[in-house]
């Protein structure tokens, strides 16, 4: 057996934190703009409309879908500092893309939609991250490191609209340097500054990143990815095939964990809009509080879930994260027999109407910048009576709501570490850039169809409809993960080289 040496081990180490860097700052690139893409779209070209924001919104998940099996693969074949390298390069230029979309004289919005599809292009490199990572770590470790990279992408997402709030300082106008044709604002800094870390990024891979491999048991090996770094390892040890039946189902699991979040975090506004008669402003602003909230409980979640699945294991934490869930969105179905207040007039006069499909597919961040024109003296509140349930459908009680909103967050995060955990786990020492690719990219669909479910069945069905459709697809995904349970078990498990 080959054992570690210390500076193997701090190099390895000191390799995986810089993918917790590349994991949050892929992270930053998506949330520092979120606020502010309405109004920045709306500057540079009038003839955009909601629609076209949320083709913008949905780009970067596409382009993340796209491109994650290509880096995936890329990075099975390759040593893994070709793609991360190209691939953060890529998310730098498109963010400088995005500083100078104001430039030509038309067609801006479809030079803003590339360079929001290309940032999402770049960041199909977390595909390559948890390749790594899992490839890096052995079975005692793996949980706890991808707990570790989850919590640094959740961390991104949060801090992401704390860049942006403080780059508002700078205003609209800002400075424009006309030697580089650049107009340095509100709308151009944060995205600026995520191609600065993207740079310092590309750097820190260069210097300090290493291709380190080793076995579930944590002996080092070699690898088709390895440069000719290390020295004294083992003959990676492949034999036996990987179980595809337990592959499957850990992506369709994954992609219910992921569309079910996506649906409650794209309801949220219209929901509490609809239920409290809450303003556009006060749906925005209470809600965001919730989702920092909720965003700060992931966190630590994902730090109490690496010393729990030590004594319980990953199986039976990801069974009770999805039931969790389950009931989190039960407790949302209306039950009582208070009716809504109803909005009997509609938003007229160049705002936007609130019960259209357009409005129901952006997220709760699309809709902070939509404020309503100056000469409304009173927005009109309540669930519109153009949804015809708001007449029959009972209200959901803020209660229900906060305590839905407690338990979505605390199950979402579970299930979301502990099946990359398992799925790393199933797959083995086989490289894992592809299967990796494949996961991030179901994730990606499903967070382009939680608000296409929720336009439709939410708009025309009402919250009774939507939310028993959901518990009814959580309760599915309990039943395929008993069928699958004795399968979830690692590839050295399986094939008898190391005991549960």
């Amino acid at each position: 057996d080959a054992v570690e040496t210390r500076e193997h081990y701090k190099s390895r180490w000191r390799s995986i934190w810089i993918m917790y860097l590349t994991m949050f700052l892929s992270s930053v690139g998506f949330s520092i703009v979120i606020m502010s893409v309405w109004p920045y779209l709306q500057k540079i070209d009038p003839t955009a409309d909601a629609s076209f924001l949320g083709w913008i919104i949905a780009s970067y998940s596409i382009g993340q879908m796209v491109a994650s099996p290509l880096f995936g693969l890329w990075s099975n074949y390759r040593p893994r500092r070709e793609p991360l390298v190209v691939s953060t390069a890529i998310s730098v230029a498109a963010n400088c893309l995005y500083a100078y979309v104001h430039v030509p004289h038309s067609h801006n919005k479809y030079y803003m939609l590339t360079a929001r599809a290309l940032v999402g292009f770049g960041a199909g490199n977390v595909a390559v991250v948890r390749s790594y990572i899992a490839g890096a770590t052995s079975l005692t470790e793996r949980t706890s490191a991808m707990a570790n990279t989850s919590a640094c992408q959740a961390v991104g997402f949060i801090l992401g609209p704390v860049f942006q709030t403080c780059f508002t300082l700078i205003g609209e106008e800002g400075v424009t340097w006309k030697f580089l044709c650049l107009q340095l604002n509100m709308y151009t800094a944060p995205v600026l500054f995520g191609a600065l870390l993207g740079v310092i990024n590309i750097i820190l891979i260069f210097a300090i990143f290493r291709e380190h491999r080793v076995d579930d048991m944590g002996r080092q090996y070699k690898s088709i990815n390895s440069d000719g770094e290390g020295s004294d390892v083992l003959d990676q040890n492949t034999e036996g095939s990987i179980d595809h039946v337990a592959v499957v189902a850990l992506n369709i699991l994954f992609f219910v964990i992921l569309f079910v979040f996506a649906v409650f975090e794209t309801i949220a506004t219209p929901l509490t809009m609809d239920m409290y008669s809450w303003t556009r402003k006060e749906a925005v602003f209470y809600n965001g509080i919730i989702l920092s909230v909720i965003g700060i409980e992931s966190v630590i979640v994902f730090m109490v879930v690496k010393t729990l699945s030590k004594k319980t294991g990953e199986r039976a934490i990801l069974h009770a994260g999805l039931l969790i869930v389950l009931i989190g969105f039960f407790i949302l179905l209306p039950w009582g027999k208070k009716l809504p207040n109803i909005q009997w007039q509609e938003i007229k006069n160049n705002s936007i109407p609130r019960t259209a499909p357009t409005e129901m597919l952006m997220p709760l961040w699309s809709l902070q910048e939509m404020q309503l024109p100056s000469n409304h003296s009173a927005e009109p509140v309540g669930c519109p009576v153009i949804q015809s349930w708001c007449l029959n459908t009972p209200m959901i009680y803020l209660a229900q709501y906060i305590s839905s909103d407690v338990l979505i967050g605390l199950g979402y995060p579970v299930c979301n570490v502990m099946s990359y955990t398992l799925y790393s786990k199933v797959l083995g020492p086989k490289p894992q850039g592809v299967y990796m690719g494949w996961l991030t990219a179901s994730g990606s669909g499903a967070r382009i169809l939680g608000p296409v479910f929720v336009s439709q069945i939410y708009t025309h069905l009402g919250p009774r409809w939507a939310f028993s459709l959901i518990c009814g697809v959580v309760v599915a995904s309990l039943l395929l993960l008993e069928i699958v349970y004795k399968r979830l078990i690692a590839f050295s498990v399986r094939y008898g080289r190391m005991q549960e």
